[in-house]
């Protein structure tokens, strides 16, 4: 059976249809949704099965870690270790197109993390209805880019049209309003270290490190 889809204003979200989604995610569903960044799949953190569900349809093996939503630092110690110093320069960044690497803590599970490392990606997005919906959900949300394997310029119809038929609801925006993928940062060593360049780079090369 296709996804219901959902049309959502970016900038006034519906709050009904904001609780909608979130009680579909509590339901143990996997969904499409924007963020900063763009369209991207996702689910509870602490969703095993849904987690296992995203790693097929992107062909993501086991064992490596996913990133996941947060609506503010607030409780990113409850999810990572973090230096006082990746802490001060998180905050000068958040919210926005970035992924910070971390050490991931006890509360993330192992199916979410990377088996070697231990790590895990954490961003908090800048995009109204992901913060909404995160503070409905009130727990962090699974967010891996919603790409078609082997095609990586899809347009946001081909991407609804892909994946419509493997969720349980896609959001859509009345019009896509987009940051581009986001900067990935490693902040597991003492230098900060830039592995994948995004958006947002303007406000790095002060105090990170390119690889």
């Amino acid at each position: 059976m296709p996804s219901e889809i959902l049309t959502i204003h970016p900038k006034n979200p519906e709050i009904r249809k904001i609780t909608k989604v979130a009680d579909v995610l509590r339901n143990g569903s996997v969904i499409l949704y924007p963020t900063d960044t763009g369209y991207t799949l996702g689910c509870k953190l602490s969703n095993k099965n849904g987690i296992e569900k995203i790693r097929r349809l992107r062909k993501v093996e086991s064992g490596k870690s996913l990133t996941f939503l947060c609506d503010s630092l607030t409780n990113l110690s409850d999810f990572a270790k973090v230096s006082d110093s990746a802490y001060k320069t998180m905050r000068s960044l958040v919210p926005g197109p970035y992924t910070f690497i971390l050490p991931a803590s006890k509360q993330v599970p192992v199916f979410a993390q990377d088996a070697k490392r231990k790590t895990a990606g954490i961003r908090v997005p800048r995009q109204q209805i992901s913060l909404m919906l995160l503070q409905e959900l009130g727990e962090p949300i699974i967010s891996i880019s919603a790409r078609i394997p082997d095609y990586d310029d899809a347009e946001s119809w081909e991407i609804f049209e892909y994946f419509s038929k493997q969720l349980d609801i896609v959001v859509q925006l009345d019009e896509d309003e987009f940051d581009g993928p986001s900067t990935v940062i490693d902040m597991t060593g003492d230098e900060f270290v830039i592995t994948r360049e995004g958006a947002g780079m303007e406000l790095l090369s002060d105090f990170i490190i390119a690889e």
